[in-house]
């Protein structure tokens, strides 16, 4: 099969990303504000629309904001094949890579694995799919993943109904503005049943980069959650209360951001206090709530659920030293997820044994994979180990080696037994 990292396999992998680069980033920081439903993701979904509609793909979308482009070499046949993608949101001010990188190394994939047929080899019969998920960063609407996880069931569409962005806008509402049929819930015909579920995605870490490998393949997926924690005091004047006299819920809070950054530190867990609300938010004047969303993940389930009741433990007995209120909000939750073995060593056999990595990210696909598809993950070097953040890159080499992986891997599914992703 012809390399997708060269010739025009290259250079249409470089354009497409020309194409999409510039949508949604921010002169001043070079970092990325594509929201799910935004003027500027609606630009990403047109550019998706667009490679699709070039390479005469059918675009199907479910009610709950999810994309797939279809290529059927067989008209006949639309169950059971191969889906790959990722998703076209950011964070606030984030890296061009995450995410993006998998829906552009699926296209070039595609168009490698056409070529390698229009030269003599065999095309498959089964289906391919490149999805685009809805809001996977969360960035918005507070739930990561929240496509996948109303695809496949594992969020209620009425809880869905009920989340607001932060200047009060409905889920709904903003879909429904953007153009979408909306109709929230589970829509398994969407994928059509596939045999196998592919993401290729940037390191979010250096690993890759400390072992000198431009391409690793996915062990599991760390058990994660946010909980919103809400300390609650009581409001004065900053400059006439004397400190004795105070009820300030900032300290509360001040104390639980280094307890979590503390018992992190003791183990191999990560916690992080990304996003603070204040009222009244006056610079002279003691604040009445803090609103503070904790981000915590760990090895295992036991050990994040110890870490998180001890930390809203610590949390609790400061609240009482100051006089103040706390209540804890769990908002998301994905217990530990392992890719599906069989398809994981099968992708890891295609492609030489590169590294296989444990990740700390969350993914759709690992959402794909608790809900019983076959799902695997190829991770492309990160030479600064950023993610999240203007400085997260991918240098083109690799990304293009990524490519060549992603080939790889979906033209031996493609070809593989009827029976699932193990052949």
């Amino acid at each position: 099969m012809t390399a997708a990292g060269s010739g025009s396999f290259g250079n249409g992998f470089e354009q497409m990303w020309k194409a999409l680069a510039p949508i949604g980033r921010d002169d001043r920081t070079g970092g990325y504000h594509r929201y799910s439903w935004t003027p500027a993701h609606q630009q990403c979904e047109r550019w998706f629309r667009d490679e699709a509609d070039r390479r005469d793909l059918a675009v199907e979308a479910d009610g709950s904001g999810n994309l797939v482009a279809w290529w059927r070499p067989d008209p006949a046949r639309v169950t059971g094949g191969v889906v790959t993608g990722s998703h076209l949101d950011s964070v606030p001010d984030g890296g061009g890579y995450d995410g993006p990188l998998g829906v552009v190394s699926a296209f070039a994939a595609l168009d490698a694995i056409r070529a390698g047929a229009a030269d003599g080899g065999s095309e498959p019969t089964r289906p391919l799919g490149i999805a685009v998920f809805a809001e996977e960063e969360g960035a918005r609407f507070g739930v990561p993943c929240l496509g996948s996880r109303l695809l496949t069931g594992a969020l209620e569409p009425d809880r869905a109904r009920g989340l607001r962005d932060a200047d009060g806008v409905s889920l709904t509402d903003a879909m429904e503005r953007a153009g979408v049929a909306v109709d929230l819930g589970p829509a398994p015909g969407l994928l059509r049943a596939p045999s196998a579920f592919v993401e290729l995605h940037v390191e979010q870490g250096r690993t890759l980069a400390d072992v000198g490998a431009p391409v690793a393949v996915a062990r599991d997926i760390w058990p994660h959650g946010r909980w919103r924690f809400e300390f609650g005091g009581r409001a004065d004047h900053a400059g006439t209360t004397a400190m004795a006299d105070r009820h300030d819920p900032m300290l509360t809070y001040a104390m639980t951001a280094l307890a979590a950054n503390k018992r992190a530190r003791l183990t191999t867990a990560r916690t992080t206090f990304g996003r603070v609300l204040v009222e009244p938010n006056a610079t002279n004047a003691v604040p009445s709530l803090v609103r503070a969303w904790l981000d915590a993940r760990a090895a295992d389930e036991a050990s994040l659920d110890a870490l998180v009741e001890e930390i809203r433990r610590q949390a609790g007995d400061r609240a009482q030293r100051d006089g103040t209120r706390l209540e804890v909000h769990p908002e998301s939750w994905t217990p530990r997820v392992e890719f599906d073995v069989r398809l994981r060593d099968r992708v890891a056999a295609r492609l030489g044994s590169p590294p296989v990595l444990s990740t700390q990210a969350g993914h759709d696909a690992g959402i794909l994979a608790a809900a019983g598809i076959p799902s695997a993950m190829l991770f492309v070097r990160n030479p600064t180990g950023v993610s999240h953040a203007p400085e997260e890159y991918a240098e083109p080499s690799d990304c293009l080696a990524g490519v060549d992986a992603l080939t790889a891997v979906l033209a031996d599914l493609l070809a593989g037994e009827p029976d699932g992703a193990g052949g």
